[in-house]
């Protein structure tokens, strides 16, 4: 007799970023790819100022819990088995995050969970590898936020090797790209910043060359939509896509040419990452030409999915 397949479990999942707060919920079953129910994402910057003073603002804080009050209300709605809610680096560097961390729990009724960079690539990992392409086994795995970038080289049978730089997109802005558009001193600036940090993030990640590159979040899904001037975001033409870096060269001239207010409208471009994206491409086109890599495969699953999958897996250890 051949077993019973496992019924699906619910279950509902949070990433508090340092940009974009997301909200993914789903129905997960062993060795099937996760069945999305609702999905959200909003462009919330808790991060903001937290490079220079160390302290998450008042008013980001109020923004996200208002945001966290309207999911808490989505998630009861759909009688999940467990939620889980993960922070990351603007949280992790933030001087009051306690004080953050009780007003969410007392405001919104959600336990969050701190997740260090190493913690945050694992389960990134976890999300990417549910939905890579047959075929594709080592990968260099890119993971741009908006406070940390995290490489993550991830091969069968090996420990993955995991290094997570101080460089995201809104740090960059705060820390090197003051005008509007960038002046070409700010640009070489960051361009160098990157460059010093890439090398070093990858100095022992020995034989990266010969894994698949793939990119997940905001700055590289982004980029993949604009490449296809996609009129409205679709998860369908972004998963997966090969994105040139010819490409993203051709992308980062269009986007330093202009102001932020220019920015606005440009087709693919999601509202509110019209100040960071610049910042975006700067990064992933600096790494790519550090290391040589001529393309990247796009994800569209991430962090998200991979918090989901982590719950799931304990779910079923309990």
């Amino acid at each position: 007799m051949t077993a019973s397949p496992q019924p699906a479990r619910r279950f509902a999942g949070i990433d508090i970023g340092t940009l974009t707060c997301r909200l993914l919920i789903a129905d997960l079953a062993s060795g099937h790819p996760l069945t999305e129910l609702r999905s959200d994402r909003r462009i919330l910057r808790l991060g903001e100022g937290v490079d220079q003073t160390k302290r998450l603002s008042s008013a980001a804080m109020d923004r996200v819990i208002h945001c966290l009050q309207e999911w808490r209300y989505v998630i009861d709605g759909y009688h999940v088995e467990a939620t889980a809610v993960v922070a990351t680096s603007a949280v992790r560097d933030a001087a009051n995050r306690d004080e953050f961390l009780e007003r969410v729990k007392r405001e919104a009724g959600f336990e969050v969970e701190v997740i260090s960079g190493e913690e945050e690539a694992r389960r990134t990992l976890l999300g990417i590898r549910s939905g890579l392409p047959v075929g594709v086994t080592d990968i260099l795995a890119l993971d741009i936020g908006g406070g940390s970038t995290e490489f993550i080289l991830d091969r069968p049978d090996r420990k993955p090797i995991v290094q997570s730089i101080d460089i995201g997109v809104v740090r960059l802005c705060e820390r090197v790209l003051h005008h509007d558009p960038p002046s070409d001193g700010e640009v070489r600036q960051a361009r160098e910043w990157v460059r010093r940090e890439t090398k070093t993030a990858v100095a022992e990640m020995t034989g990266f060359e010969t894994a698949t590159f793939v990119g997940t979040a905001g700055t590289v899904t982004s980029l993949a939509a604009m490449a296809q001037k996609l009129p409205t975001y679709e998860s369908a033409r972004i998963h997966n896509y090969v994105l040139k870096l010819e490409t993203i060269r051709e992308l980062e001239q269009t986007l330093l040419s202009g102001t932020k207010a220019e920015r606005v409208g440009l087709p693919g471009l999601e509202k509110n990452r019209e100040e960071v994206i610049a910042a975006g491409a700067i990064i992933i086109r600096t790494i790519m030409e550090t290391l040589g890599l001529q393309s990247v495969l796009v994800s569209d699953l991430g962090l998200r999915e991979g918090v989901l999958i982590d719950l799931e897996r304990q779910a079923g250890n309990r």
